[in-house]
């Protein structure tokens, strides 16, 4: 791979613009690179299998991107930002650092802001040459996959321990596979294991809380290379682990619309507890104490494996409670929604009863308040199995 700039200028706007040829086995696409408040490669035309092109070279170049075109425009338009930048090739992180240095010499950019920039582009660098390549990618299933191969029994190994140095548990957090008869291995992040990272980045200590936010960087540079679903699923997952315990039930208030009707939630309390049922059935309790537009409940959720191990939890209306059945179903819907972001289902079964019906995203919400964490955590490692 190729790449070559050239013709900086100022524009109309003041804004600093130069040309970025990126060429590959013969193919070359000049993109326009422009400085602002971030640094912006653009490409755009009507064709969009120019365009098509255009992304493609990118991602060869290690940078993700796609193809967009707004509704009352003929325009193809590909865009890639300073952060999915850092995570590029080297060839592409100098070029575009030689850009901002002449930017900078010709006075047309803050020194202070290039310093920033330059620093974005090292630090990518500087990742990807400390860990070794991690494939991260969306399985057929949709789910994000975290995993780096090797024939080689030491890559492995080494990995290994450096993912326990991080605080890391295997078989919880991640697999292990050790090369044999020719064949290679593997290291597979669970995502429990990559929102325990998430979670170390942030609330660890000393040597641990460096590797593990080292880590979450890395994964994040890789998932953008593989295009922004891949990205917008590790975000996801790592901002739940971030989020994990930051919360408390106790004194939790908020606003939540539920069928046109704002409705006011003060939690009071909460908390959650295992059972087994006989045959060995473990189930999840959560239950939440909490007013919702002055009338004051309790409300339990029971959460268990089901079709294919998914986590599922039911919840049933209090035919007893103020107003009746339909008003209790629709103050616990506003409770959890209010707590996870998210409303659950709800049904009228055939026997006249009201039931919520919760998933994992759900579980997940739930997960911030540091009352429920660890117990849902355990759970789901103790029936994940099952």
């Amino acid at each position: 791979m190729e790449v070559q700039f050239g013709n900086i200028r100022l524009t109309d706007k003041g804004h600093v613009a130069a040309d970025l040829t990126i060429s590959e086995a013969g193919i070359a696409v000049k993109y326009n690179v422009y400085l602002s408040d971030k640094i912006e490669p653009y490409f755009g035309s009507k064709d969009r299998s120019r365009a098509e092109l255009a992304a493609r070279l990118l991602r060869l170049a290690g940078v993700g991107a796609e193809v967009k075109r707004k509704v009352d425009e003929e325009i193809w338009r590909v865009r890639a930002a300073t952060d999915m930048l850092a995570a590029g090739r080297v060839e592409l992180r100098n070029a575009i650092a030689e850009i901002v240095r002449k930017a900078v010499e010709n006075g047309w950019v803050d020194e202070k802001k290039a310093e920033g920039w330059l620093e974005k582009l090292e630090k990518g660098r500087v990742l990807k040459e400390r860990w070794p390549k991690y494939n991260v990618r969306l399985n057929h299933h949709g789910a994000l996959e975290v995993r780096f191969g090797s024939p080689n029994p030491d890559s492995i190994e080494r990995e290994r321990q450096r993912l326990r140095e991080m605080g890391l548990v295997e078989g919880r957090h991640f697999t292990v596979k050790m090369p044999k008869e020719g064949r290679g291995g593997y290291v597979l992040i669970l995502k429990e294991g990559l929102k325990r990272a998430a979670w170390l980045s942030v609330h660890g200590e000393g040597e641990r809380q460096r590797l593990a936010a080292e880590f979450v960087e890395y994964i994040l540079q890789r998932a953008w290379e593989a295009g922004r679903e891949v990205y917008e699923k590790a975000r996801e997952i790592i901002e739940g682990g971030k989020a994990r315990g930051s919360l408390t039930l106790k004194g939790f208030e908020n606003k939540v619309e539920v069928n046109g009707r704002e409705r006011v939630v003060k939690v009071i309390g909460g908390g959650a507890e295992h059972e087994e049922r006989q045959g060995g059935r473990k189930l999840l309790k959560i239950w939440i104490i909490a007013e919702v537009d002055g009338v004051r409940s309790e409300y339990t959720i029971t959460y268990g494996r089901y079709s294919r191990n998914k986590a599922v939890g039911y919840a049933y209306a209090k035919a007893d409670a103020p107003e009746g059945r339909e008003a209790d179903a629709e103050r616990f819907a506003a409770v959890i929604k209010a707590l996870t972001g998210r409303e659950p289902g709800v049904y009228l079964r055939s026997d006249g009863r009201i039931m919520m019906e919760c998933y994992e995203g759900h579980l997940e919400g739930f997960t911030r308040y540091a009352e429920l964490a660890d117990d849902i955590e355990k759970w789901l490692e103790e029936t994940r199995g099952r």
